[in-house]
């Protein structure tokens, strides 16, 4: 009876000091107009794969693309499958904005590597090229620069391609991503 009494008045007298400052503190955070920019990419997306093939000749493939809106509003969440050069090849991706340093921020993990590739960046003025960089796996495994760019004419359209430096400073493109949002998840043309 003595410990039930005791440990009664901790938690209350915890309470008494915990509720004054939950009080304090400012309300939950709610996504922005830059998280709502990208929810309107939730859905699904079929996609056409250009890479370079082991002869150094162009490669094409198909894949699908499924977005959803993840935890609080905050993340668009991608789940990525395609046929890769003959490969099975599946990915993972966690997309947001942080507002606190205004940029947006990526994870990416895929069956194709070990690493997680981590990039940040911005759009540009006209809100229609998400240009982000960071560090990813180069081809030997070993972490190299990266620049992605992900450019959207239309609300049902979007190209992405990425860009590895290489050894000798240069950037060279490793794949380029044509996205079609598929029709039944269209959205009308802007008027």
């Amino acid at each position: 009876m003595h410990r039930s009494l005791r440990a009664l008045t901790c938690s209350l007298s915890l309470s008494l000091l915990v509720l004054p400052l939950a009080a304090q503190q400012p309300g939950m955070p709610v996504p922005g107009p830059e998280h709502k920019q990208l929810a309107a990419q939730a859905g699904t997306w079929d996609a056409v794969l250009e890479t370079m093939g082991p002869d150094g000749k162009p490669t094409q493939s198909k894949g699908v693309s499924e977005r959803r809106v993840g935890p609080g509003g905050f993340w668009l969440i991608d789940d990525f499958q395609a046929d890769m050069m003959g490969t099975p090849f599946t990915g993972h991706g966690a997309l947001g904005y942080d507002p606190v340093r205004k940029l947006y921020v990526q994870s990416w993990v895929d069956s194709m590597s070990p690493m997680l590739m981590t990039m940040e960046g911005t759009f540009d003025k006209s809100g229609k090229v998400l240009t982000m960089t960071g560090m990813g796996p180069g081809p030997q495994g070993t972490p190299i620069k990266m620049r992605l760019t992900t450019t959207m004419p239309d609300a049902n359209t979007e190209v992405f391609e990425m860009y590895a430096t290489g050894p000798d400073g240069k950037e060279q493109r490793m794949l380029k991503i044509t996205y079609t949002r598929r029709a039944a998840n269209a959205k009308p043309p802007a008027k």
